[in-house]
Protein backbone atom coordinates (compact mmCIF):
# COMPACT_ATOMS: atom_id res chain seq x y z
CA UNK A 1 0.00 0.00 0.00
CA UNK A 2 1.56 3.24 -1.10
CA UNK A 3 1.85 6.02 1.41
CA UNK A 4 -0.54 8.92 1.01
CA UNK A 5 1.57 11.68 2.81
CA UNK A 6 3.65 12.51 -0.34
CA UNK A 7 0.40 13.19 -2.61
CA UNK A 8 -1.00 14.88 0.38
CA UNK A 9 2.29 17.37 0.64
CA UNK A 10 2.11 17.79 -3.08
CA UNK A 11 -1.38 18.68 -3.51
CA UNK A 12 -0.92 21.42 -0.12
CA UNK A 13 1.65 22.66 -2.53
CA UNK A 14 -0.54 23.01 -5.09
CA UNK A 15 -3.37 24.34 -3.64
CA UNK A 16 -1.82 26.69 -2.01
CA UNK A 17 -0.24 28.17 -5.61
CA UNK A 18 -3.48 27.76 -6.85
CA UNK A 19 -5.31 29.59 -4.36
CA UNK A 20 -7.63 26.82 -3.63
CA UNK A 21 -8.61 27.51 -0.05
CA UNK A 22 -11.06 24.80 0.45
CA UNK A 23 -8.79 22.02 -0.77
CA UNK A 24 -6.03 23.70 0.77
CA UNK A 25 -7.86 23.62 4.63
CA UNK A 26 -9.26 20.07 4.19
CA UNK A 27 -5.57 18.87 3.23
CA UNK A 28 -4.32 21.05 6.30
CA UNK A 29 -6.69 19.35 8.56
CA UNK A 30 -5.89 16.07 7.49
CA UNK A 31 -1.96 16.42 7.53
CA UNK A 32 -2.74 17.63 11.20
CA UNK A 33 -4.63 13.89 12.41
CA UNK A 34 -2.26 12.29 11.35
CA UNK A 35 0.38 14.08 13.28
CA UNK A 36 -1.86 14.13 16.43
CA UNK A 37 -2.37 10.43 15.73
CA UNK A 38 1.91 9.64 15.38
CA UNK A 39 2.29 12.25 18.29
CA UNK A 40 -0.53 10.33 20.48
CA UNK A 41 0.79 6.97 19.31
CA UNK A 42 4.89 8.06 19.92
CA UNK A 43 6.21 6.26 16.32
CA UNK A 44 5.96 7.16 12.85
CA UNK A 45 2.60 5.44 10.92
CA UNK A 46 2.83 3.31 8.55
CA UNK A 47 1.22 3.86 5.20
CA UNK A 48 -1.74 1.34 6.57
CA UNK A 49 -1.86 3.63 9.82
CA UNK A 50 -2.69 6.53 7.38
CA UNK A 51 -4.97 5.22 5.14
CA UNK A 52 -6.58 4.49 8.73
CA UNK A 53 -6.63 8.10 9.84
CA UNK A 54 -7.76 9.15 6.06
CA UNK A 55 -10.78 6.38 6.56
CA UNK A 56 -11.72 7.79 9.82
CA UNK A 57 -11.67 11.65 8.74
CA UNK A 58 -13.87 10.39 5.52
CA UNK A 59 -16.08 8.86 7.75
CA UNK A 60 -16.28 11.90 10.02
CA UNK A 61 -17.42 13.72 7.41
CA UNK A 62 -20.03 11.54 6.49
CA UNK A 63 -21.82 11.38 9.47
CA UNK A 64 -21.62 15.20 9.36
CA UNK A 65 -23.49 15.49 6.04
CA UNK A 66 -26.54 12.98 7.35
CA UNK A 67 -26.83 15.26 10.29
CA UNK A 68 -26.48 18.58 8.35
CA UNK A 69 -28.90 17.72 6.05
CA UNK A 70 -31.45 16.15 8.67
CA UNK A 71 -31.21 19.63 10.38
CA UNK A 72 -31.82 21.40 7.33
CA UNK A 73 -28.21 22.81 6.72
CA UNK A 74 -27.57 22.62 3.12
CA UNK A 75 -25.09 24.84 2.73
CA UNK A 76 -23.22 23.09 5.40
CA UNK A 77 -23.68 19.78 4.27
CA UNK A 78 -22.62 20.91 0.80
CA UNK A 79 -19.27 22.30 2.39
CA UNK A 80 -18.67 18.75 4.20
CA UNK A 81 -19.68 17.07 0.96
CA UNK A 82 -16.52 19.08 -0.78
CA UNK A 83 -14.43 17.84 2.22
CA UNK A 84 -15.23 14.57 1.95
CA UNK A 85 -14.65 14.45 -2.01
CA UNK A 86 -11.05 15.60 -1.53
CA UNK A 87 -10.35 13.13 1.46
CA UNK A 88 -11.50 10.39 -0.54
CA UNK A 89 -9.21 11.49 -3.68
CA UNK A 90 -6.62 10.06 -1.14
CA UNK A 91 -7.82 7.15 -0.50
CA UNK A 92 -7.25 3.87 -2.22
CA UNK A 93 -10.01 2.75 -4.94
CA UNK A 94 -13.31 1.53 -3.25
CA UNK A 95 -14.61 -1.69 -3.61
CA UNK A 96 -18.18 -1.65 -5.30
CA UNK A 97 -21.40 -3.00 -3.62
CA UNK A 98 -20.85 -5.84 -5.70
CA UNK A 99 -17.40 -6.58 -4.63
CA UNK A 100 -17.96 -6.35 -1.36
CA UNK A 101 -21.06 -8.68 -1.43
CA UNK A 102 -19.04 -11.28 -3.32
CA UNK A 103 -16.34 -11.15 -0.88
CA UNK A 104 -19.02 -11.90 1.89
CA UNK A 105 -20.29 -14.84 0.15
CA UNK A 106 -17.03 -16.42 -0.20
CA UNK A 107 -16.08 -15.42 3.69
CA UNK A 108 -19.70 -17.31 4.64
CA UNK A 109 -18.57 -20.42 2.51
CA UNK A 110 -15.72 -20.10 4.58
CA UNK A 111 -16.64 -20.03 7.89
CA UNK A 112 -20.17 -22.20 7.04
CA UNK A 113 -21.83 -19.51 8.60
CA UNK A 114 -25.55 -20.36 9.15
CA UNK A 115 -27.32 -17.12 10.72
CA UNK A 116 -27.42 -13.58 11.96
CA UNK A 117 -24.96 -15.27 15.03
CA UNK A 118 -22.07 -16.24 12.96
CA UNK A 119 -21.77 -12.24 11.47
CA UNK A 120 -18.50 -12.13 14.06
CA UNK A 121 -16.82 -14.69 12.79
CA UNK A 122 -17.45 -13.83 8.88
CA UNK A 123 -16.95 -10.24 9.89
CA UNK A 124 -13.81 -11.64 11.48
CA UNK A 125 -12.60 -13.30 8.22
CA UNK A 126 -13.93 -10.32 5.55
CA UNK A 127 -12.83 -7.21 7.26
CA UNK A 128 -9.02 -8.01 6.61
CA UNK A 129 -9.81 -8.04 2.94
CA UNK A 130 -11.22 -5.29 2.75
CA UNK A 131 -9.24 -3.08 4.80
CA UNK A 132 -8.54 0.19 3.52
CA UNK A 133 -10.88 -0.54 0.28
CA UNK A 134 -14.59 -0.65 2.13
CA UNK A 135 -16.20 1.22 4.67
CA UNK A 136 -16.93 -0.95 7.70
CA UNK A 137 -21.10 0.15 7.82
CA UNK A 138 -21.46 -0.61 4.20
CA UNK A 139 -19.22 -4.54 4.72
CA UNK A 140 -21.74 -4.65 8.55
CA UNK A 141 -24.99 -3.93 5.95
CA UNK A 142 -24.46 -6.39 3.32
CA UNK A 143 -23.53 -9.57 6.27
CA UNK A 144 -26.40 -8.44 7.87
CA UNK A 145 -28.20 -8.88 4.86
CA UNK A 146 -26.89 -11.93 3.58
CA UNK A 147 -27.03 -13.79 7.38
CA UNK A 148 -30.68 -12.98 7.62
CA UNK A 149 -32.65 -15.59 9.32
Amino acid sequence: MDDPRPKLQAALKEAMLSKDNERRDVIRMTLSAIKQVEVDARRELSAEDVVAVLQKEAKTRRESIEEKERAGLMEAAEMEKAALAVLESFLPQQLSRDEIEALAREAIAQTGAAGSRDMGRVMGVLMPRVKGQADGGLVNQIVRELLRD
